[in-house]
C-alpha cells in the first residue's frame, strides 16, 4: 500500500445514517478517529437532520438533501475555524443524525387519582390515559437541552419525561376546563386540546412537538361508579313506576263506556258483597272487614352489563356479554383482549374478568358419529 493510499484511508468523504430501528431518535456518526475530508458528501434523508458539533461547540444543521461539506454550504464551522476562501484540509467535528419523523403509538396514564371539584359530585377522582406521538422540531435545541453527547439516544429515554408533562399538565388543564365528569367521556376531544395547548409552552423548551395526543378513557373510583349505577337504576324503576299509573289511569277512563250488561254485573256483584257483608254482623253491629296485606312493589331490573373493547390503539362497543360470545367464537376477541364496563376500573384483559373468563372455558360437544 502507498503512502497516498494510507492517507486517503484515514479520511471520510462519505457521511449517511440509515436507520434499522423504529426508536432511534440521535444517532452520533462514528468516525473512529478519522477527519473528515474537505468536500466529502453528506446525504441527509427524509425524516433525519444532521448537526455538526466542532470542539463542543453547536455548529451548522443539515435538513434532507444531498451536500458537498465545503465552505459555502458550513458558515458556522467557517466562523468558528476562522477557515480562508482557500481552505482546502480535512476536518474533525462530531456528527449527529437526528430523525425529526413521528415517533406514534407512546403511552401516558395518571399514576394517582386526580383531585378535582366537580359540579355535580363536589371533591372527586378521576384517572386517565391514552397515547401521544412526539416530533423534534428544532434538531439543534433538542441535542443541547436534552441528548446532550448521548450517541445512541433512543424514545424511551425522553418518554418517560414527558409522560410527567401530560399528566402535570392534565391535572392543571381538567381542573380549570369546569366541564362535569359526567360529560368529559363525551369531551374528549375538547380535553385533548386544552391539554396540548397546555404542554406545548413546555415541549417546546426542549425542541419537540406533540402533533398528536388522544384521551381514551376518563374513568370514576369504583365506588362512584356503583353510585351511578344504583342511581341510574332508580331512574329505571321510577320511569316504570309512573308508566304503570298512566296505563291504570287510562283504564280508568275507559270504565264509562261500559254496555248496560257490564253494568249488570257490577251491580250483581256488588249486591253479592253486601250480602255477606250483612252475614257477618254480629249483636253490636257490623264486623270489621280484614286487612288485606299489601303487595311488596317488585325489584327494579338487573341492569346488563355492556362492554368496550380496545384493539390496536382504538376502542369499539359497546357489546353486550351475547355478542362477545359470538366474537370469541369467531376468533375476534382473545384472552388477552382488553375490555372495559361501567364499574370497573380502568381496563383489563377478558380473562380476567370473572364475568368474562367462562366465555373461553366452554368447550363443544363431541361430534356426532359418521361426522
Amino acid at each position: 500500500m502507498g503512502i497516498l493510499d494510507f492517507l486517503s484511508g484515514q479520511f471520510i468523504d462519505v457521511i449517511e445514517w440509515t436507520d434499522d430501528t423504529r426508536d432511534t431518535m440521535v444517532h452520533r456518526f462514528e468516525r473512529e478517529g478519522h477527519e473528515i475530508k474537505y468536500g466529502a458528501k453528506l446525504t441527509v434523508r427524509e425524516g433525519q437532520a444532521a448537526v455538526f458539533v466542532h470542539e463542543g461547540q453547536l455548529a451548522d444543521t443539515f435538513t434532507p438533501g444531498l451536500y458537498m461539506l465545503e465552505t459555502n454550504n458550513m458558515p458556522i464551522m467557517t466562523s468558528l475555524q476562522h477557515w480562508d476562501h482557500g481552505f482546502r484540509s480535512p476536518f474533525k467535528s462530531e456528527i449527529y443524525f437526528v430523525a425529526t419523523r413521528r415517533f406514534t403509538d407512546l403511552k401516558w396514564g395518571t399514576k394517582n387519582p386526580i383531585m378535582l371539584r366537580d359540579p355535580e359530585f363536589g371533591p372527586t377522582r378521576i384517572r386517565a390515559f391514552g397515547t401521544y406521538a412526539v416530533k423534534v422540531a428544532d434538531p439543534a435545541l433538542f441535542l443541547t437541552e436534552i441528548v446532550g453527547t448521548d450517541g445512541a439516544f433512543t424514545r424511551d429515554e425522553i418518554s418517560f419525561q414527558i409522560r410527567n408533562i401530560i399528566v402535570q399538565a392534565f391535572s392543571r388543564a381538567i381542573a380549570a376546563s369546569g366541564i362535569p365528569v359526567l360529560d368529559m367521556a363525551a369531551n374528549t376531544d375538547e380535553v385533548g386540546a386544552l391539554l396540548a395547548k397546555a404542554i406545548d409552552p413546555t415541549i417546546k423548551q426542549y425542541g419537540l412537538t406533540l402533533p398528536e395526543l388522544y384521551i381514551e378513557n376518563i374513568s370514576l373510583p369504583p365506588a362512584v361508579e356503583k353510585a351511578l349505577d344504583a342511581r341510574t337504576s332508580r331512574g329505571i324503576a321510577g320511569n316504570l313506576d309512573e308508566h304503570m299509573k298512566w296505563k291504570a289511569a287510562e283504564a280508568m277512563g275507559q270504565g264509562g263506556a261500559m254496555d248496560q250488561s257490564m253494568g249488570m254485573g257490577f251491580g250483581a256483584g256488588l249486591g253479592m258483597q253486601m250480602a255477606n257483608t250483612m252475614g257477618r254482623e254480629g249483636p253490636w253491629g257490623a264486623a270489621p272487614a280484614p286487612q288485606q296485606p299489601q303487595a311488596a312493589p317488585p325489584p327494579p331490573p338487573p341492569v346488563e352489563h355492556v362492554w368496550h373493547l380496545a384493539k390496536n390503539g382504538q376502542t369499539s362497543g359497546p357489546y353486550s356479554r351475547a355478542d362477545l360470545g359470538k366474537m370469541v367464537s369467531g376468533g375476534e376477541m382473545t384472552r388477552e383482549t382488553y375490555v372495559w364496563t361501567q364499574g370497573q376500573d380502568g381496563w383489563m384483559r377478558a380473562e380476567d374478568v370473572t364475568e368474562l373468563a367462562q366465555l373461553f372455558t366452554v368447550m363443544p360437544p363431541p361430534l356426532p358419529p359418521g361426522a
